[in-house]
């Protein structure tokens, strides 16, 4: 059997196509898995990196705007479902599941026009043009948010590494700290903004430290590695430690006791399937997802959630500290995010596409 995975752009399109590459494998390791992508988005770096098989196609962006660049989208299109159709033909596919970017939507033409059966997965409660496209292709569609905006969607959750879904967190705590530098008695703030890191939470946290310090409380802060710090902490008890950028994102949740974050579809599933509390700082522009995301976890008390205006040193300190300080809250927080992750959606996901495709 061979399969073939679409979805590109950002981590967030690509490590569900790669946790669902991981579960297929674990099911049958004789299945071929061809992921296609576009030469501009993130696919390039991750995919090869976890040893899977990736093929390109032209990157058709939609302008945001009514403009003459209109114009030359239906004939790019059009070359890039033939790309598409190719690398369909090439690998002898069986089945086509998309996640979303860029290169999905001309991989579901490419798919309908070859007649194989289509497999989508959209991990937002609120879909992206793609994926409103490939569910009126197909009735296999699922979703890693309860409440989608795609009418026909099965509720599944989002594949998650496993690494990730197999995390103790609290067992594994003493020797994550440990890894990264930090004492394992203090309570420990984990600060990130995605792959690309965050200005906003970037200068709310550095600019908290001192108080955070002063309370006992240890940092260790992703930036981003396209970002700089002017003036790092200094050196000192507790520590505050400033990394550009994460490999091992289990042990950050593991040496957490609450994290000051975005609220990505793929971020909030990670955290609550690891069951790592949040304060969630949904990004500002785009379709409001984010804001649905960490609502949804808030509203059952695994997280604290603020506007990025609203952001700053005054509110870190009035609102996350209190909660770093108080063990019984933490615990608290942390077992209502747990109820609401999902560990198994990369094996459910799997064996439904066995099905559909045999």
């Amino acid at each position: 059997m061979r399969v073939v995975l679409a979805g590109g752009g950002t981590a967030g399109h690509i490590e569900p196509a790669l946790a669902l590459a991981d579960a297929l494998r674990q099911l049958d390791p004789s299945i071929g898995i061809t992921c296609m992508g576009t030469e501009r988005g993130l696919e390039t770096r991750l995919v090869p990196a976890r040893g899977y098989e990736l093929e390109l196609v032209p990157a058709v962006p939609l302008p945001r705007a009514l403009s003459t660049r209109l114009l030359t989208v239906p004939g790019r299109l059009a070359v890039a479902i033939n790309a598409a159709v190719g690398i369909l033909d090439k690998v002898k596919a069986d089945v086509v599941v998309g996640f979303g970017g860029y290169v999905a939507t001309p991989v579901y033409l490419a798919a309908k026009r070859r007649g194989l059966p289509i497999v989508v997965h959209e991990a937002n409660p609120r879909p992206g043009l793609a994926n409103r496209l490939g569910a009126r292709l197909t009735d296999h569609v699922y979703s890693g948010h309860p409440d989608s905006a795609l009418a026909k969607a099965d509720y599944i959750g989002t594949p998650l590494r496993r690494e990730i879904v197999s995390l103790e967190r609290f067992s594994m705590g003493d020797k994550a700290r440990s890894w990264f530098g930090l004492q394992t008695e203090r309570p420990t703030l984990l600060v990130f903004g995605g792959s690309q890191g965050a200005r906003s939470i970037n200068e709310a946290a550095l600019a908290a430290a001192p108080a955070l310090r002063a309370a006992g409380v240890q940092v260790l802060h992703v930036i981003g590695p396209k970002n700089t710090v002017e003036v790092e902490p200094p050196p000192g008890d507790p520590q505050y430690v400033l990394l550009p950028y994460v490999d091992r994102m289990d042990l950050a949740y593991a040496a957490a006791d609450l994290a000051l974050c975005r609220s990505g579809a793929l971020t909030c599933a990670e955290l609550t399937a690891v069951g790592l509390p949040a304060a969630y700082v949904p990004l500002p522009h785009g379709n409001g997802e984010q804001r649905i995301n960490a609502e949804r976890i808030a509203a059952g008390g695994g997280a604290l959630v603020v506007d990025d205006s609203e952001l700053s040193a005054d509110w870190i300190i009035q609102n996350v500290l209190p909660i770093l300080r108080d063990p019984e809250r933490v615990a608290a927080m942390s077992e209502a995010a747990a109820k609401l992750g999902r560990k198994d959606a990369d094996l459910v996901l799997a064996r439904k596409v066995l099905e559909i495709a045999r």
